[in-house]
């Protein structure tokens, strides 16, 4: 192996990965065109750890290169100013999923990594990178990699990964028979691996079902349409339909008799939440125009609010010292959070020594939205909890 591997940098015009947003609002991608595709420092650094962890895969199953070898790319990379040590860590979590698919077959299965899947047969001009292929008897793997920690990405009905998945299928199937496709998505950094299955006939079902669709987007016709696919949009911010749906939120203030329903009350949630990301994404615009020297009418930029800080605080404790104070009353001494002890023991270590302190408290009661995975809690009593087991003998 003479060189780093890096994840392929091309993108398509209708990418798997901004598929959500192109198949509901399909003249975004080309509203895009207008925008500049900058990387953000979240984007770089999932970007380093895609790489190490496709080191990792070709040395353990692919190339089988050489420690020293391995060792040397790793160096490199390790080189990065984006570099962190966890990143070893959670990329083990990745290829310890891989080698439990790879052993779980009786032969060994096919392996690929960042491989480059054409799904243009669906999608014009359609291509993307699937971070790990795996093929062994009739079922293909597809494993996606994510580094984020945002929120937890369900693989179910995953258009990325259909795409994936499809574009997997049309370059392996003449070699293999492949009547199932098991799609994952890893995010070790939120303890998250989803799983999704389906037959190929309804995956290429769909792909048929999509192609009218996508031919839309590539041409930029139909209509503007807001919803959480606005998120990763780089023309979000001045897009006129995404305003005019969240200004809308206005009808509110005439809707009579003078109290609103819960079912009102459940639609104006669900508008809000849209309603705070869009003026979040409005004011960095703003922000970054008037630093760039543009001029927002009624808006500047300006420092915000700074806290006290000693240019050396070594010095200046030192300082503290001498003058007569106790150096002990200049430091808190308090223990480090559950995570940080897992990372410093790592995680067999941690369940082996710790697993009996463990508990995990009810969390916060927060509203979500109807399709959230978690179960839906209350705080009524019911009879039973009321008045114990003098009900059950009354009955």
């Amino acid at each position: 192996m003479s060189k780093v591997p890096t994840v392929e940098a091309a993108h398509a015009l209708l990418s798997a990965s901004g598929a959500e947003r192109w198949l509901n609002c399909t003249p975004a991608p080309r509203l895009e065109e207008q925008f500049p595709d900058t990387k953000s420092e979240y984007a770089a650094e999932g970007s380093l750890a895609h790489t190490i962890a496709e080191l990792k895969l070709r040395k353990q199953f692919i190339d089988r290169i050489s420690t020293r070898k391995f060792n040397s790319a790793l160096k490199t990379l390790k080189g990065s100013e984006r570099y962190q040590d966890e990143m070893l860590r959670y990329t083990d979590e990745y290829i310890d999923y891989i080698s439990g698919v790879v052993h779980s077959f009786s032969s060994p299965p096919y392996i690929a990594a960042e491989k480059r899947l054409d799904f243009s047969a669906y999608v014009r001009e359609g291509f993307g990178t699937g971070d790990c292929i795996i093929i062994g008897g009739e079922v293909l793997h597809v494993i996606d990699f994510k580094y984020g920690k945002g929120v937890p990405v369900s693989a179910e009905e995953n258009p990325q990964m259909k795409l994936y998945a499809l574009g997997a299928y049309r370059e392996y199937s003449f070699l293999y028979p492949i009547s199932r496709v098991k799609m994952t998505i890893v995010q070790p950094r939120l303890d998250s691996i989803s799983e999704y299955e389906i037959g190929t006939d309804e995956l290429l079902n769909w792909g048929e079902s999509i192609k009218p669709i996508a031919e839309k987007a590539f041409t930029g016709e139909g209509d503007f349409v807001s919803g959480e696919w606005c998120r990763f949009c780089r023309a979000k911010s001045l897009c006129r339909a995404r305003a005019d749906f969240n200004i809308s939120l206005e009808e509110y203030d005439r809707i009579k008799p003078p109290l609103i329903s819960d079912e009102e009350v459940g639609k104006i949630l669900a508008r809000s939440r849209e309603l705070v990301k869009w003026v979040s994404d409005i004011e960095e615009y703003a922000l970054s125009t008037c630093l760039a020297g543009g001029n927002i009418p009624g808006w500047k930029a300006v420092e915000g609010r700074s806290n006290r800080a000693f240019s050396d605080l070594d010095l200046a404790f030192k300082k503290i010292v001498e003058s007569g104070t106790e150096e002990a009353v200049l430091y808190e001494r308090k223990p480090i959070p559950l995570t940080k002890v897992e990372e410093l023991l790592g995680k067999k270590q941690f369940k082996e020594l710790l697993e009996d302190f463990i508990v995990k408290p009810p969390g916060k009661p927060t509203i979500a939205q109807e399709n959230d995975k978690r179960e839906a809690i209350t705080n009524k009593i019911t009879p039973e909890q009321a008045f114990g087991e003098s009900i059950k003998e009354e009955q």
